[in-house]
C-alpha cells in the first residue's frame, strides 16, 4: 500500500502534474492549468509544435520536451530521473486529458513506483463533454476510446461491447467513420440509438442523433470531417452467457464430493456448508445426508466421521 500526500513539502522529489488542454476552444483552459504551466520547470508535450501554439496564446515561456507514443520507453527514465532531482514537470497531450487515449499512463505508473507525487488537474475531456449533451443516459457509462483498426480485433471488441447495458463511448477519426458505423450497425443492430458528436467546443460543433440505420444514411450523404465521439445507447436486453452449472444434476452428497475434488484444501464440513448455502438449507440437513445419519441420530457408518 502506498499513501500519497500530493503537496507534502518534505519530499525532495519534483511533482508530475497532469494538465488537460482544450479540445478545441482555448477559452476552456483553466486558470490553474495556465498558472501551473507557467511555474513548472519543464513541460512534457505530446507534440511540442501544437503545445507551443497554446503556450504562445497564454504567454507561457516554460521549456518543452517531447513525450509521445513513439519515445515513451526512452523518455520515461529520463523524466523520472529529473523528477527525483527535484524538477517539477507538467505532462500534456495535444487535446484533452493525458492518459485518456493519449500518452501518460506509463509515466504515471513509473512515478508511483518511485514514490513521486502525481497531481491531476481537472479539465476538458471529449468523451464526457459529448456524453452529457447526447441525450442518452449519462450513467452508468463505459468508456472504450478508439476501436482496434484490424478487422478481426475490432470484431472481437464489438462483440464484447454490444451486450453492455451501460452507455458506451467510442472515439473515431473522420476517414474511418463510415466503415466503423457499418460495423457498429452489424454488431449492435440497425435500430440501436447513438449520437455522433463532432468538432466539440469549436465553431462547427454538431450532434447527429438517431439509430445506426439513420446515422449510416447520413454518413453516405455527408462530407465527413472533424474528430468524432460516438455515444451508443446501452443494450436494454443483453444476451446473457449461458454457463452450465456442474452441480446442477448432482445429489447433495455428490455436490459435497465434487467441491472437495475441485479444491483439495476444502474440508468436508466446509464443503457441506457451501452446499447448504447453495440450497438455502440448514448445514445439519446436508451433514446428516452426507454422513447418512437418520432422524434418531444413528449413522450407518458408511461415510465415517
Amino acid at each position: 500500500m502506498k499513501e500519497q500526500h500530493s503537496f507534502d513539502t518534505k519530499s525532495e522529489n519534483g511533482i508530475l502534474y497532469l494538465i488537460p488542454t482544450p479540445i478545441g476552444n482555448l477559452g476552456d483552459m483553466t486558470i490553474r492549468a495556465v498558472d501551473t504551466l507557467k511555474h513548472v520547470d519543464l513541460i512534457a508535450a505530446e507534440d511540442t509544435r501544437n503545445t507551443q501554439k497554446l503556450l504562445n496564446h497564454f504567454q507561457i515561456e516554460t521549456k518543452q520536451i517531447s513525450f509521445h507514443e513513439h519515445n515513451t520507453m526512452q523518455r520515461i527514465p529520463e523524466l523520472v530521473e529529473k523528477l527525483k532531482q527535484g524538477v517539477s514537470i507538467a505532462q500534456v497531450s495535444d487535446a484533452g486529458m493525458p492518459s485518456i487515449s493519449d500518452p501518460g499512463h506509463e509515466l504515471v505508473v513509473a512515478c508511483i513506483q518511485e514514490n513521486i507525487n502525481v497531481v491531476p488537474l481537472p479539465g476538458a475531456n471529449a468523451g464526457l463533454t459529448a456524453l452529457i449533451a447526447s441525450g442518452l443516459s449519462p450513467q452508468p457509462f463505459y468508456f472504450y476510446g478508439f476501436l482496434p483498426r484490424k478487422t478481426k480485433e475490432q470484431k472481437t471488441a464489438l462483440d464484447s461491447l454490444k451486450n453492455r447495458e451501460e452507455t458506451v463511448i467510442i472515439y473515431e477519426a473522420p476517414h474511418r467513420l463510415k466503415r466503423t458505423l457499418k460495423d457498429l450497425s452489424e454488431s449492435f443492430g440497425a435500430n440501436r440509438k447513438a449520437v455522433l458528436c463532432r468538432e466539440l467546443t469549436k465553431k462547427h460543433e454538431e450532434f447527429i442523433r438517431g439509430t445506426f440505420l439513420e446515422l449510416n444514411q447520413w454518413a453516405d450523404t455527408d462530407q465527413i470531417r472533424g474528430e468524432f465521439v460516438i455515444i451508443i445507447q446501452g443494450n436494454p436486453q443483453p444476451v446473457k452467457e449461458n454457463f452450465s452449472d456442474p452441480l446442477e444434476n448432482l445429489s447433495l452428497n455428490e455436490q459435497v464430493d465434487y467441491l472437495m475434488k475441485q479444491d483439495n484444501s476444502l474440508s468436508v464440513n466446509q464443503a457441506i456448508k457451501k452446499v447448504a448455502k447453495r440450497h438455502s438449507l440448514r448445514k445439519q440437513v446436508v451433514y446428516n445426508e452426507y454422513h447418512r445419519i437418520d432422524k434418531e441420530g444413528q449413522s450407518d457408518g458408511s461415510k465415517g466421521i
